[in-house]
């Protein structure tokens, strides 16, 4: 998938045309994230490094924080019937379930 079609599926989840321009900055960070956890030891790692079946794991951590956006840090809030909690300030550790780092022989 190239990022073409990851910043089309990112922009389909949030589902906010307004938003569109945001998608494209978080999507960003949200590939550096999954790179930087498949790839804790590597300083040129890139995101052509990461396997075609963890690239969609990117779209759904850039929609996660577009949808948090304005509420960073949150720990506790309700409102109309309405609670949320955030379980920290960064991306859940739920979103990196199987992503397993790489390990090797250094470059």
């Amino acid at each position: 998938m190239d990022d073409g079609e990851l910043l089309k599926l990112t922009k389909a989840l949030v589902g906010d045309p307004k938003l569109d321009d945001l998608c494209a900055v978080y999507l960003s960070i949200a590939k550096e994230a999954v790179t930087a956890r498949l790839f804790p030891f590597v300083n040129d790692a890139t995101w052509d490094d990461v396997p075609e079946r963890h690239r969609t794991r990117a779209c759904q951590i850039a929609c996660y924080l577009v949808n948090k956006r304005g509420a960073e840090g949150e720990v506790a809030h309700s409102e109309n019937g309405v609670s949320r909690t955030y379980a920290s300030a960064d991306i859940p550790e739920a979103y990196f379930d199987g992503l397993v780092p790489f390990c090797g022989v250094p470059r």
